[in-house]
């Protein structure tokens, strides 16, 4: 659904904002129910690159979180966008940007956690398995989703 033009900023969302995001997307599944209401605002706090994509009416219709040391890596933490307006290259353009604002394609290297629904997706965008990363995970984890 194209709802005008979109624009992409380098901003800190709220975290009322970003949670009420989450309910328009796929992407709130991706974290825990334990202490979610007291971890978002650390998350949209933290992060060292926060990319809101926007309509016409300033409404968030994509998000794209990474954290970089801005010389040789940057992990994307989160990367949605509103189910209304997926197709229409937003997440693409969210990750070039990011891309971009990190230090650029020849400098960076971008790692992820991929939903394995949006493994299509980055494929397209060039990405690759990796066999090299490691995990350390003791954390609660019960699943749900952001309502």
């Amino acid at each position: 659904m194209e709802k005008g033009n979109i624009t992409i900023r380098e901003e800190r969302i709220s975290s009322e904002e970003y949670i009420d995001f989450l309910k328009r997307t796929d992407l709130g599944s991706q974290y825990p129910k334990e202490r979610f209401y007291e971890r978002i605002p650390k998350l949209v706090s933290n992060v060292s690159i926060s990319l809101v994509a926007r309509n016409e009416e300033g409404i968030a219709v994509g998000v794209l979180f990474g954290l970089t040391d801005f010389c040789y890596w940057l992990y994307v933490t989160d990367l949605g966008v509103d189910r209304n307006y997926e197709r229409q290259g937003i997440a693409s353009r969210l990750m070039k940007t990011a891309h971009k604002l990190a230090g650029g394609e020849k400098d960076i290297a971008v790692y992820l956690i991929a939903n394995e629904n949006a493994v299509p997706f980055y494929k397209k965008l060039g990405m690759k398995y990796s066999d090299d990363v490691m995990q350390y995970n003791h954390i609660e984890w019960t699943e749900w989703t952001v309502e």
